[in-house]
């Protein structure tokens, strides 16, 4: 019952999660209150395994969720779960876009679609700045947590005004945030 569940929940995150993998969080959110298979601060650790790992981040993050919900099984499941829908929307889009391709409401519909996804993606972007660096239970200044907020005050000057280190691959950085994130406990 739990492979079912799990391609399904996946499913209909693949289905309406439109802009990519930061475009799942918003579904995972709620997949997480209302399945109990992982929590917020959970959700937060699998999106960082997913950013630093190789892949798209919604798969990584599906496969993730599948194995720690139902082992090898489950994170099969819940990946196919979660691709199915693309790949029957391409399908479909494939089939009938050539005939299609210069109507006006097509335009029109691909044209709407993308302030939808750029707000998800945003509606994420937003939601991990918030788990990254407020704590909720504490109060003031307290709640920021200082060392994320430093470690990224110095990425972003690294990554943006340090001529020698502005042209290093990304994953120098993100190797670099893994293990000062591992040498000072976040």
């Amino acid at each position: 019952m739990i492979y079912l569940q799990l391609f399904w929940e996946f499913f209909k995150t693949g289905l309406f999660a439109v802009g990519g993998g930061l475009a799942t969080l918003p579904f995972l959110y709620d997949m997480a209150a209302r399945t109990g298979w992982f929590s917020a601060g959970q959700l937060a650790d699998m999106l960082a395994v997913s950013e630093s790992t190789p892949g798209p981040i919604g798969v990584n993050m599906a496969t993730y969720v599948g194995f720690t919900s139902a082992g090898v099984g489950g994170a099969v499941v819940a990946t196919l779960g979660l691709v199915t829908p693309s790949v029957m929307v391409i399908l479909i889009v494939a089939a009938f876009l050539k005939a299609f391709r210069d109507n006006r409401w097509v335009n029109a519909a691909f044209y709407g679609l993308r302030p939808a996804s750029t707000a998800m993606v945003a509606a994420a972007g937003v939601s991990v700045v918030l788990l990254t660096f407020w704590n909720g239970e504490a109060e003031g200044l307290a709640r920021l947590n200082w060392r994320a907020a430093a470690l990224a005050a110095v990425l972003l000057v690294l990554t943006r005004w340090v001529e020698p280190t502005k042209k290093l691959h990304p994953i120098v950085f993100i190797l670099a945030s893994a293990v000062v994130g591992a040498v000072l406990g976040f």
